[in-house]
């Protein structure tokens, strides 16, 4: 299938310098296998931009992953759903994931209800593992519309898990597959960290395309991304990736996400502080500023 010029793609899901060279590698054999199907215009190389909207805004854009949030929310009108990974990663299901809420080694909480009145760190308030699923958890515990005190602003779950680590904030909720991977490249961040709780399930972050593609386009990547997903050649880059495979799941799937914010709604607790309050705000804030120059994992 002939493409009129040369397209970006992104991925930005989980892209940190750790696995910056798995993340190429994967790319690389993805882009062949994209070819290899009839897809001209395919980059070499991924776009990295400091902002994951920037990639997402492209008019050149090909392929890139959102959160699921984003695809049932503020973007379903720019992208139509390809598919989803299945992640060997401990809370992983197939193709659907959850997130694990973590609090410092030191914390005394045990429960849900312990962090009552504590700060908490989102990685953005458009993502779903580190802020609707939290919200969707603590709702049957909210009282008058309020549970945590105050919350913080990441900007990525690896910006919460330090958040946490740090103590400018008491507890965050961090996908398992972002979890796992920060075990293994941030052992010593992830070792003061343990989890209480966990969010329910719900399909893993998807690949995504223009909707201004037509259906041809949309199966070709469909059987691009499985191509690649059993390659042999591209096992390391998986291995690494946490990457078990790949699923096209009805994208009716991903409306689990948009219900549990509307549960979270019809309890009241529509955010998870009302207003924007933090605590420390002036140490919270340049904390921010320090950590927006950090490498960091998937919002």
């Amino acid at each position: 299938m002939t493409l009129p010029h040369a397209f970006a793609a992104g991925l930005p899901m989980h892209d940190p310098p750790e696995l910056r060279a798995a993340v190429d590698a994967w790319w690389a054999g993805l882009a062949v296998a994209l070819r290899r199907e009839g897809l001209d215009g395919v980059p070499d190389r991924l776009t990295r931009l400091p902002y994951t909207e920037d990639v997402w805004r492209l008019p050149n854009l090909l392929l890139t992953q959102t959160c699921g949030y984003d695809l049932v929310r503020g973007w379903r009108r720019r992208f139509a759903y390809v598919a989803t990974h299945r992640y060997a990663a401990p809370g992983c299901d197939g193709a659907f994931h959850r997130s694990f809420v973590v609090v410092r080694g030191d914390l005394p909480a045990r429960t849900l209800a312990d962090l009552r009145g504590t700060a908490c760190a989102i990685n953005g308030y458009g993502s779903h593992s580190g802020c609707n699923a939290m919200r969707a958890l603590v709702a049957p515990l909210a009282q008058g519309g309020r549970f945590f005190a105050s919350v913080l602003v990441s900007g990525s779950h690896a910006a919460s898990a330090e958040a946490v680590a740090s103590g400018a904030a008491d507890a965050a909720a961090i996908d398992c597959i972002s979890y796992a991977l920060l075990r293994r490249c941030r052992p010593g961040l992830m070792g003061a960290l343990r989890p209480i709780a966990e969010t329910p399930s719900v399909p893993a972050a998807p690949y995504v395309t223009p909707r201004r593609f037509a259906p041809d386009a949309l199966m070709r990547l469909r059987a691009g991304i499985a191509r690649a997903s059993a390659d042999p050649h591209l096992q390391a880059a998986r291995d690494d990736l946490l990457i078990g495979g790949v699923e096209v799941l009805p994208e009716e799937a991903y409306g689990r996400i948009a219900e549990l914010e509307d549960e979270a709604g019809r309890l009241g607790y529509r955010e998870l502080t009302p207003g924007w309050r933090t605590r420390a705000g002036d140490a919270i804030a340049a904390w921010m500023r320090q950590a927006k120059a950090r490498a960091a994992f998937a919002r």
